[in-house]
């Protein structure tokens, strides 16, 4: 089965480590360790924040697991690379938008929750087909993003070199 640690450590590396940022065009508004203020405005962390100090890491660690990883059921996924790739896109664009396009791939109905049917597809499938062809649904996902609002487009690049680290 699918480990959350590994998965975590590069996805925080991805969300540029334990830091607070506030980008200007960033459409999740200030950010602390990839966790948008905007999006999540009830993290406990914040109430660190505020008040100047740094959240501890198993409270952003323990965010991101159960927000993100119990979300996709990571731990009931064989393959550790499909794993990383769905949660890694659920930080990134939304845990239903990835699970959507996860189960597109796998040839599911795609609502968004992870059943039974979806979990068998999931871990049927080959991680070394369903990589590339859930990279090119997560840069089409991209591609509307910016189509739909061109000040995002800034962000293009990274998302693509994202994408494509994670399908080699």
């Amino acid at each position: 089965m699918a480990d959350f640690e590994p998965s975590y450590e590069a996805t925080i590396l991805a969300e540029g480590g334990y830091q607070l940022t506030d980008t200007a065009g960033d459409n999740g508004g200030q950010t602390y360790a990839g966790i948008s203020r905007k999006k999540n405005p009830n993290w406990e962390g914040w109430r660190w924040i505020d008040a100047n100090q740094t959240p501890p890491t198993h409270m952003v660690r323990s965010y991101y697991k159960k927000e993100y990883w119990d979300a996709i059921k990571g731990d009931a996924i064989i393959s550790q690379e499909i794993a990383e790739n769905i949660y890694d896109f659920g930080v990134n664009a939304g845990q239903g938008v990835a699970r959507k396009l996860a189960q597109i791939v796998v040839g599911t109905t795609p609502d968004g929750v992870f059943g039974e049917k979806t979990l068998m597809a999931l871990n049927s499938i080959d991680a070394d087909r369903f990589k590339p062809i859930y990279a090119l649904a997560k840069i089409a996902r991209y591609r509307d993003i910016v189509k739909r609002d061109r000040t995002q487009i800034k962000w293009l690049m990274g998302w693509i070199n994202r994408t494509l680290e994670q399908a080699a």
